[in-house]
């Protein structure tokens, strides 16, 4: 385990060393840096891959409030500052869910960090803001426990959860386990986050992955992200959901390989 002070919080991370075009992975809500497990081995040898636990998430802390991210400015300075803090620049940033935002946000705000994007199962905006604040007051009611099996219905394809019982059980206990204040701070900040304009004026490889049966961020949502940013690059995976990175990981390896080769 490896630890950095970011500003107001401690990052738990996880780097692998090698040469050539760093790659950063940046997780969804709810989960922590494991969900790229199956992704790593699948990278070309010699890789350098950095992966993170947002704040509130994970092993990392909640920041000097106890609350968590008060917006997304915040965790992509969390992320801006830990590439700074292990010397990381010109990298490939892969992010999946609210870990999409952050990589887009992060590429508009600090481009000397970021040559390239592979962007999974996101969008500039992900849903509204009444059916945020129903889930952050639910969460804050009650916590994650009671929650559980809608948000792993849309994490999971219907063949994931019929065929893989036990890795669904595991990535529950992730989920249930991640802290009430860390998720409902993050569902805040995508609740108040509209990407249009910095994503529009991104210039820079980009290749959105959509999942089929994603419930949480349809295909059309990755569509309408990709027309918005110019010359993105599209695909989409069959029998998969939102965490492409766990059902598919080699799907995702392939990209973030394509695309280093592309930036060397």
């Amino acid at each position: 385990m490896r630890f950095a002070r970011i500003d107001d919080t401690t990052l738990h991370y996880d780097l692998t060393p090698g040469d050539g075009v760093p790659v950063v992975f940046l997780n969804s809500l709810g989960t922590d840096l494991r969900i790229w497990d199956d992704v790593l081995p699948e990278l070309a040898p010699g890789t350098p891959a950095l992966r993170m636990d947002k704040r509130g998430h994970g092993l990392s802390g909640e920041g000097s409030n106890g609350n968590g991210a008060a917006n997304m400015d915040r965790l992509i300075a969390d992320a801006a500052g830990l590439m700074d803090h292990l010397g990381l620049a010109g990298a490939l940033v892969c992010g999946v869910s609210v870990g999409g935002m952050i990589a887009q946000g992060l590429a508009a705000a600090r481009p000397d960090l970021v040559r390239g994007l592979v962007l999974c199962c996101t969008g500039a905006r992900i849903g509204d803001a009444e059916s945020w604040a129903a889930r952050i007051d639910t969460v804050q009611a009650g916590g994650l426990s009671p929650m559980a099996d809608g948000i792993l219905s849309r994490w999971f394809s219907p063949c994931f959860h019929s065929e893989r019982p036990a890795d669904l059980d595991g990535y529950r206990a992730m989920l249930t386990r991640t802290p009430a204040t860390g998720y409902a701070a993050v569902c805040a900040v995508i609740r108040d986050t509209e990407l249009s304009t910095r994503s529009a004026a991104l210039r820079l490889p980009v290749h959105c992955i959509a999942g089929e049966d994603d419930l949480a961020t349809p295909p059309d949502l990755v569509h309408l992200l990709a027309d918005l940013i110019p010359d993105a690059t599209i695909e989409t995976i069959p029998r998969c959901a939102h965490l492409p990175c766990i059902e598919a990981p080699c799907v995702v390896a392939a990209a973030v390989n394509a695309m280093r080769v592309r930036l060397s």
